[in-house]
């Protein structure tokens, strides 16, 4: 018989639905029945493309012996860490507490009825391994010391309530005492831990810190910083060519398992694609690469065939495995590449992605790569390189389509409002440098379903999660603020009055849920669930900081429609991060972002006019990299604006007007006069 998970919209729940483990979603009914029986939690996190969770489900969960003893001994709770990342942070917090290093999934903790922790692990095997006890072995040794250790665990209690308190204290500092320094102090970090030979920073596992990146490639536009753009594009072009791009479909993995990006874990998370997507398209707009223009259009192909749903958002991950076995969709034989490809087309193919080489996954498989670039294999074979190209790109269509009869890893169908945003602000932000319409309808469809699905305009309240046609969980900071953020790039791709209004309303939803009166933003609302800690987090993760993205997208629209209210929040935020930023700049990229802008106000230009005369200005300045310019096209037909954006339109010609700050310049008429008022793109 089906557990209570069957009713739930997470597909990683609905995984657990069938196990012989009583699971409990997180909730009062299972939070009342440890206090009434005086049982300790058992609380499980993961997500549904986990590895190591599906092998600790079949090894444990789906075992009828351990799951009595957990039904015995526990109030046994299930969590999806993407519907739950508040209580995710929580327990992945204490893990670290406890264990003096960093969590992962599956996360699994033991908790009292008051939802105190008092042992926290990840990972464990059915029976001893790996240095680690058995879990069944341990949950027999978990509930034995909760009997018998009250009064130590109570004390325990006290000191994680203590650590709790001091990382959530963010004194509220002054914004006229700020500089860019901690900005020079992160990108010398960076520049430091650069892996010079492949990219990356450090070594492996890598992981493609888009926000360092993004970071990076903004200095080189202010400063002109060239080993700062040496470092973010060498590693886009690294990863582009490494295994952790996917080289037939389009896309990224989560991480590399080694130094060179070679071999990936092999789940693919929408939270990377989007940012990526944005980056190689600001990459190419920086250096004119073709490369970066080709991972840009197979990665928003990626996005639009594989991960858009009909009703238009965006799914949410793919799993890492096939038929139980990580990587297998993925990876091939030599034999099995050539049955499907002409003799010609192979001799291209095998050196280029290495399947000439030694198999380079578990020592029989081959995952692609880049081993020889293109020019080198058309040397060695006597051809010339477009030849080569086109035989290249013959191979890799027919492998694609052969890739396709496999059985396809499981793709998570829920649709989250945070990792939405991401996607469509990267969509959006590609169509516009890369003149694409059909990606920016694709930005557009999701946006549309964010804001008619998840958003209640009568309550200026988001959620959080949509399935199965249910949309429900509280949203988050990180919902409010990417979500703003995403709008402020739709606005740049192609204006429409309503954006701009539900901009708005999502920036007064979030200084009324969210603000700490202190500065800054509490990762829950103040009507959220109760829990034992509410954070409020400026460090970067997988996924920005919502407390650096809504210091940036309150700012930004703050000097778009002329508000202060906008602006003091997000100078509140600033400072009150400031002396974390100042002491430990590293991982805070998004909050340097929100500082560098706050410092330097970004550029606004309004171009007024009939849209197919202000069409060619888009088109000239749009492939340019300008991070610091907004740019708005608004039809001279659009009413109702803000007094800051009411720009006067002229008949029969374009006027531009150029705003820094509070002071705007006589209008230009003239695409050569703008330039010359906004200064050079960021290029090569």
């Amino acid at each position: 018989m089906p557990n209570r998970l069957a009713q739930e919209t997470s597909p990683y729940l609905q995984q657990h639905a069938a196990n012989p483990v009583d699971w409990h979603p997180w909730g009062e009914e299972a939070l009342r029945r440890a206090r009434e029986e005086d049982k300790p939690i058992l609380l499980s996190i993961g997500y549904s493309a986990c590895h190591w969770c599906h092998v600790m489900a079949h090894e444990s969960f789906e075992d009828p012996a351990v799951a009595r003893l957990m039904n015995e001994l526990f109030v046994n709770v299930k969590v999806d860490r993407e519907e739950r990342p508040d209580i995710d942070q929580i327990y992945q917090f204490a893990h670290q507490m406890f264990n003096q290093r960093a969590g992962g999934w599956p996360l699994t903790a033991f908790l009292t009825p008051q939802q105190m922790p008092f042992f926290v692990g990840t990972y464990f095997p059915r029976t001893p391994r790996y240095g680690m006890p058995g879990f069944a072995q341990l949950l027999e040794r978990v509930a034995q010391y909760y009997r018998e250790h009250g009064e130590d665990i109570a004390r325990q209690n006290e000191a994680v309530r203590s650590a709790f308190a001091r990382i959530g204290a963010h004194a509220g500092g002054r914004g006229e005492g700020l500089s860019a320094e901690p900005i020079a102090e992160a990108v010398g970090a960076l520049k430091s831990s650069f892996d010079a030979a492949h990219g990356g920073f450090g070594g492996a596992p890598k992981f493609p810190h888009p926000t360092d990146l993004e970071l990076l490639l903004r200095r080189f536009a202010a400063t002109g910083d060239r080993h700062a753009l040496h470092v973010a594009t060498f590693t886009l072009e690294r990863m582009a060519e490494g295994g952790i791009y996917d080289q037939l479909g389009g896309g990224f993995c989560r991480y590399a398992v080694d130094a060179t990006w070679t071999i990936p874990h092999f789940e693919k998370m929408l939270y990377d694609n989007g940012p990526l997507l944005g980056l190689c398209a600001d990459a190419w707009a920086v250096t004119r690469k073709p490369l970066f223009a080709r991972v840009a259009e197979e990665t928003a192909g990626w996005i639009r065939r594989e991960m858009q749903a009909p009703e238009g958002g965006y799914y949410s991950s793919l799993d890492a495995d096939s038929e139980h076995e990580e990587g297998k969709f993925y990876v091939w034989t030599p034999d099995e590449a050539a049955r499907h490809l002409t003799r010609e087309e192979y001799a291209v193919l095998a050196p280029h992605y290495g399947l000439d080489a030694q198999a380079n996954f578990e020592g029989k498989l081959w995952h692609l790569h880049v081993a020889q670039p293109l020019a080198a294999v058309a040397a060695s074979l006597a051809r010339s390189e477009d030849e080569c190209a086109a035989l290249l790109a013959a191979a890799r269509g027919k492998l694609l389509a052969a890739r396709a009869r496999r059985v396809r890893p499981g793709r998570d169908e829920k649709l989250l409002t945070s990792w939405n945003a991401l996607a469509l602000r990267g969509m959006a932000r590609a169509a516009r440098v890369l003149g694409r319409d059909d990606w920016l309808a694709s930005a557009r469809r999701a946006l549309d379903f964010v804001r008619g699905a998840l958003w209640k305009p009568h309550e200026r309240r988001l959620l959080a999660t949509f399935k199965d046609g249910r949309a429900h969980l509280n949203a988050y900071l990180d919902d409010y603020a990417f979500l703003l953020d995403a709008v402020l790039e739709m606005l740049q791709a192609a204006f429409r009055i309503d954006d701009l209004a539900f901009a708005r309303a999502l920036a007064d939803a979030l200084l009324e849920r969210f603000e700490d009166p202190a500065g800054g933003f509490f990762f829950t609302s103040h009507d959220h669930e109760h829990l034992i800690h509410r954070p409020k987090p400026g460090h970067d993760n997988a996924t920005p900081s919502g407390n650096g993205v809504a210091a940036f997208a309150l700012a930004r629209l703050g000097h778009l429609v002329g508000e202060p209210r906008y602006l003091a929040a997000a100078e509140r935020c600033i400072a009150a991060f400031y002396p974390a930023l100042r002491d430990y700049p590293g991982g805070f990229a998004s909050m340097l972002c929100a500082l560098e802008e706050h410092l330097t106000p970004p550029t606004v230009v309004v171009l007024r006019g009939a849209m197919p005369l202000m069409e060619p200005w888009l088109q000239s300045l749009a492939p340019d990299y300008r991070p610091a310019t907004l740019i708005l096209a608004i039809d001279s037909v659009t009413h109702d604006l803000p007094e800051a954006l009411a720009k006067p339109a002229a008949p029969e010609r374009v006027n531009a007007y150029v705003c820094r700050g509070v002071s705007c310049l006589e209008p230009v008429s003239r695409v050569e006069a703008l330039r010359e008022l906004i200064g050079p793109a960021g290029m090569t």
